[in-house]
């Protein structure tokens, strides 16, 4: 039986509520994971999404920044959020649906303008939180999917010049050596370049300071599905739906899809 995992940095879920329930009504998705939903639990508009067949939900908001949810048609139970580097933002979420299949959600910090550890405290902090990552899953994962907003764009045509790139956040070679050594850590499955060769460009977020943002199509690929070697044999597509940003009042990342056989 296949099931299809959205992932989609929403950017203000409540600013962008029915861009939400538009993706929803027109590709319905069986799994929906935020990120940056920019809001408290209490304040999640939750009941406008369970009215259109996705009642199941669980979500880590947080006030006014970072904050991650799922959403789901089928029953969802929350196993476990890790408190990444300690600092008590909520940027992880590990849920389990129907019994089937484990999901964690993550929300890379974006890591500031300068690429350097030491004079850049928020750089410093978002490679800390991609080695947590390595280290909490340096274990077998069975049936498990890890999806969201990592903020790196790891490979060559992952961004629109990788030889203007290599000094800018995002596409670093520090950054992509540790996201690297965090998918090989679990042998995690890149769905998207699974069905998309690494040579061809492909992107999911496209920045707001663009005047025409698809002309000059400056892109990076910050979005991302991984899945367990177990699954790997099981993905059947995935796709980024870039004409969702360009859609009204948009978020600046695309939301991204891959179908998997369990």
């Amino acid at each position: 039986m296949g099931l299809t995992i959205a992932t989609w940095n929403i950017n203000s879920v409540r600013l962008r509520q029915d861009l939400v329930l538009k993706l929803l009504k027109e590709t319905g998705p069986d799994v929906l994971c935020l990120q940056e939903i920019k809001c408290t639990d209490e304040q999640f508009p939750g009941e406008a999404f369970a009215a259109i067949g996705y009642p199941h939900q669980v979500v880590r908001g947080q006030k006014a920044y970072n904050g991650v949810a799922v959403l789901s048609r089928a029953p969802i139970a929350e196993v476990e959020a890790f408190d990444m580097c300690g600092v008590g933002d909520a940027r992880h979420q590990l849920v389990e649906i129907d019994g089937r299949l484990r999901i964690h959600n993550f929300y890379v910090p974006a890591g500031g303008d300068e690429p350097d550890a030491d004079r850049n405290p928020k750089f410093d902090h978002k490679l800390r939180f991609v080695d947590e990552m390595k280290d909490r899953l340096d274990r077998a994962q069975t049936a498990s999917v890890l999806v969201g907003d990592l903020n790196i764009a790891p490979l060559e045509h992952d961004v629109w010049s990788h030889k203007q790139m290599l000094k800018v956040v995002s596409h670093t070679p520090a950054e992509v050596e540790k996201l690297s050594a965090a998918q090989d850590a679990g042998a995690w499955v890149d769905a998207a370049r699974r069905f998309t060769p690494h040579e061809e460009k492909l992107y999911s977020w496209w920045s707001y300071r663009a005047r025409d943002w698809s002309a000059s199509d400056r892109g990076r690929r910050l979005d991302h599905i991984w899945a367990s070697p177990d699954l790997a044999a099981g993905l059947r597509s995935s796709v980024t739906l870039r004409e969702v940003r360009g859609w009204e009042k948009p978020s600046d990342h695309a939301p991204v899809f891959a179908t998997v056989d369990l």
